[in-house]
């Protein structure tokens, strides 16, 4: 493969791993926007962020075997113009439900484009390029929480919300563009993948029963809820109870987002000293700690924002840890199963992230204390899913520094 040509799959990859942390956090500075135009409150905006993870999590399993049995660009092809028709009509909404309808339907256009980047990359480059591959479409799925609301807070209150999804409506047809012309048919369908649900459904339910799957899988997404609590009620705590205007919102998301990124890249180098469990188990120490701490002085009303960014800042560094340790020891017993044990779960994840951020429309109004009651109470959760799952394990798999599967008795 040519410098030219590498270079050229991984720009239309980044941007198709781009579009989703770009719909989710792009127009969030514009909430108290949306509420007003649409005759509703902040807290009835947030679900649909809601509805976009709910769809997301659905896509997740939609797209899967879409894309094995049709080939790659067919699926993606449809599910960007679902996109696109979905982001136009956001931007003309005139009531608040339909605006959460479209945001359903938005994210189940988009959830091909992140769904179809894994899987282009596996076809595309050499096992031994692979792992380098992620990491580079890691780091713009890194950089886009960062830029996003930045972004659109500038936009939001230049040119107003609406403008936001017409920006999102072109990326979405610029990318559409980029990938039928720039990217190859990278892989044969495969016709005798069947669509039924009996199949399918059967495939997960072996994928569920492996003790290792389910109590890391649900552990590091219980855990992972408390990010998209954060997500979810962050427009209400920074613009309604700390009158922050949309541009400073968007400046204070992305420095959350340093601590997610730069906790992340700290774990690759700890995990040269600690194993996977090891981490795992640190973290949500470390987060149960920052949890009650946040929630007591939270209740006692000794939280400026100042100490909110510095509080949330400590929790998001413990989920940059645990998570990917989390989805690595999920994963490790699935050398066959690897795509259906990947959607599922990103399916458990978003989908308990969806109840996570419903919550929050529901009890975030004007306090913080419900935000940090829902994040103290889900991480204790995922503590004793850990300690309660990892009884049934009788070995564990891992994956060492070479890539090796490795079973620890």
């Amino acid at each position: 493969m040519t410098t030219k040509k590498y270079i050229k799959l991984i720009l239309i990859l980044g941007s198709l791993t781009a579009l989703g942390p770009f719909s989710i956090d792009m127009y969030l500075p514009g909430f108290s926007d949306i509420a007003k135009d649409l005759n509703t409150s902040v807290a009835k905006v947030s679900m649909s962020l809601s509805s976009y993870f709910i769809g997301i999590s659905a896509g997740q399993l939609l797209y899967g075997p879409l894309l094995d049995r049709f080939g790659r660009k067919k699926p993606l092809f449809l599910g960007l113009m679902v996109y696109i028709l979905a982001s136009l009509g956001c931007a003309y909404v005139t009531d608040i439900d339909t605006f959460i309808s479209l945001r359903f339907i938005q994210a189940i256009g988009s959830c091909a484009a992140t769904v179809a980047s894994v899987a282009m990359v596996r076809d595309l480059f050499p096992v031994k390029d692979i792992p380098k591959v992620f990491s580079l479409l890691m780091l713009v799925l890194g950089l886009s929480p960062m830029l996003a609301p930045t972004i659109g807070g500038y936009v939001t209150q230049d040119y107003g919300w609406h403008t936001v999804f017409i920006i999102l409506m072109f990326m979405g047809i610029s990318i559409l563009v980029a990938s039928q012309i720039g990217l190859p048919n990278s892989y044969k369908p495969d016709v005798s993948i069947s669509l039924k649900p009996k199949p399918i459904i059967s495939n997960f339910l072996k994928v569920l029963k492996e003790p290792q799957f389910y109590t890391y899988a649900f552990t590091g997404a219980i855990a992972f809820s408390g990010l998209f609590t954060y997500v979810a009620a962050s427009p209400i705590i920074f613009m309604n109870i700390y009158h922050v205007d949309a541009k400073t919102y968007g400046w204070i998301f992305a420095f959350m987002s340093v601590s997610f990124i730069g906790s992340s890249q700290l774990n690759s180098i700890l995990l040269k000293k600690f194993s996977s469990e090891q981490m795992i188990f640190g973290a949500l120490i470390l987060q149960s700690v920052v949890s009650i701490v946040f929630l007591v002085l939270s209740l006692n009303n000794l939280l400026g924002l100042y100490e909110t960014i510095a509080m949330l800042f400590v929790f998001l560094g413990c989920l940059g840890i645990s998570n990917p340790n989390t989805a690595g020891l999920t994963m490790a017993p699935f050398a066959k199963n690897a795509g259906s044990a990947s959607a599922l779960m990103g399916a458990i994840q978003l989908g308990l992230g969806s109840i996570a951020s419903f919550a929050v429309g529901i009890f975030v109004k004007d306090s913080v204390a419900p935000m940090v009651l829902i994040m103290t109470v889900t991480t204790f959760i995922a503590f004793i899913v850990l300690n309660v799952g990892k009884r049934f394990i009788k070995k564990k798999v891992e994956f060492s520094s070479e890539d090796d599967v490795v079973v620890v008795h």
